[in-house]
C-alpha cells in the first residue's frame, strides 16, 4: 500500500515512486456505492470526500450516487449532488432526485406475483426465513423479522398480507423484498436463494448478515445506471465505478474502470479492475483527486487528454 493509501491492482508495492492506477480514457461519470464505500462506517460523509465530490462537478464529471437504501435514507448525501440532483437507489430499482425533496421519479417494481413465488420458495430451501417489503413509501416487515428502528411507521405483519392486494400500503410498489435468516452463512443463503427462485427475481446482497435484497426479474444497479448513462450519451468506458459488496458486482463490471475498496467482498476485489483505500480512508476521494489533478493538467496543456 501506498503511503496515500491507494493500492494497485497487481502485486501490492511499497514502492513510493509507483503512480496509482487511474482510467485510460476521459471520465465523464463517477458512479459510487454509499454504505462501505462512499461514507464512513459511522454514516457520514467526510470534508474530504464532500470536497472531492464538490470538485468533480465543477470540473463537468457527472456523479451519481448509485446505493441499495432507499430515497428517505438519501438525506446524507442529498446536499453533495449538483447539477443533475438523481440518484440512484434500491439497487436499480428507483432513480431519485435529490433536488426535489427525494422525489422518486422511476420505479421498476417487483411483481406481486413474483414475489410470492420467492416467498414460497425460500420458505421450502431455507426455514426460519422471515421477510420485510420495502415499497416506495417505506419498509413493512414480519414479526419474526429484525426491526428497523429507522422506520418507527413500519407495519408488522405475515409476508402474505405485506403482499396482498387488500393491503393499506398496496397502492405502493415494491422495490425490493428483503429475506434474513438468523443462521445461514450470508454468502451460501444467497447461492441457495438463486438456485431455488433466481427464475422470478433478482437476489444480492449489501449486510455482513444473510440478508437478502431480491428485486425484479433484471433489476440491478448496472442496468440503471446504464440508462441514466444512455441519456446523456455517457459510455462505459467513460465510467468510473467504486463499491465493496455483491450488490455493486453488475455495476463494477459494467463500467470501463472499477475500483474495490480496500474493505470490499472477496467477490468484488477479484472482479474489479483496481483497488483503492477503504471507505474509513476517503478511497472515493483519492481517486477523485487523482482524476481532477490530471484533467487540470490537460486542460492547461500539461499532457495530452487520454482516449
Amino acid at each position: 500500500m501506498r503511503e496515500d493509501g491507494l493500492v494497485t491492482d497487481g502485486p501490492v508495492t511499497d514502492d513510493p515512486a509507483a503512480e496509482p492506477p487511474l482510467p485510460g480514457r476521459r471520465t465523464r461519470l463517477i458512479a459510487t456505492d454509499l454504505d462501505g464505500t462512499l461514507l464512513h462506517d459511522d454514516k457520514t460523509v467526510s470534508d474530504r470526500t464532500i470536497a472531492a465530490l464538490a470538485a468533480a462537478e465543477e470540473a463537468g464529471i457527472e456523479v451519481f450516487f448509485v446505493t441499495g437504501r432507499p430515497a428517505r435514507w438519501m438525506d446524507v448525501v442529498s446536499d453533495h449532488v449538483h447539477g443533475h440532483g438523481l440518484a440512484i437507489c434500491a439497487n436499480g430499482a428507483a432513480v431519485v432526485d435529490l433536488h426535489r425533496g427525494r422525489r422518486i421519479v422511476e420505479v421498476r417494481a417487483l411483481e406481486r406475483t413474483a414475489a410470492l413465488g420467492v416467498v414460497e420458495a425460500l420458505r421450502a430451501a431455507a426455514p426460519g426465513t422471515s421477510f420485510a417489503v420495502e415499497r416506495t413509501g417505506g419498509i413493512h416487515y414480519e414479526p419474526q423479522y429484525p426491526p428497523f428502528h429507522l422506520d418507527p411507521g413500519a407495519l408488522i405483519a405475515p409476508i402474505e398480507k405485506l403482499l396482498d392486494d387488500g393491503f393499506e400500503k398496496a397502492g405502493e410498489p415494491v422495490l425490493k423484498v428483503l429475506a434474513h435468516h438468523s443462521e445461514l452463512d450470508p454468502d451460501a443463503f444467497l447461492a441457495l436463494a438463486r438456485e431455488a427462485a433466481g427464475h422470478l427475481a433478482s437476489f444480492t446482497r449489501s449486510s455482513p448478515t444473510a440478508l437478502l435484497e431480491i428485486s425484479g426479474a433484471g433489476v440491478s444497479k448496472a442496468g440503471t445506471l446504464a440508462r441514466c448513462c444512455a441519456e446523456r450519451g455517457i459510455a462505459p468506458h467513460e465510467v468510473v465505478a467504486f463499491g465493496d459488496m455483491p450488490n455493486d458486482l453488475e455495476m463494477l463490471t459494467w463500467a470501463g474502470t472499477s475500483y474495490a475498496m480496500a474493505n470490499a467482498h472477496p467477490d468484488v476485489l477479484a472482479a474489479t479492475t483496481h483497488r483503492t483505500a477503504g471507505n474509513n480512508e476517503d478511497g472515493v476521494a483519492l481517486v477523485i483527486e487523482r482524476l481532477i489533478d490530471r484533467l487540470l493538467k490537460e486542460r492547461s496543456g500539461g499532457t495530452p487528454a487520454p482516449g
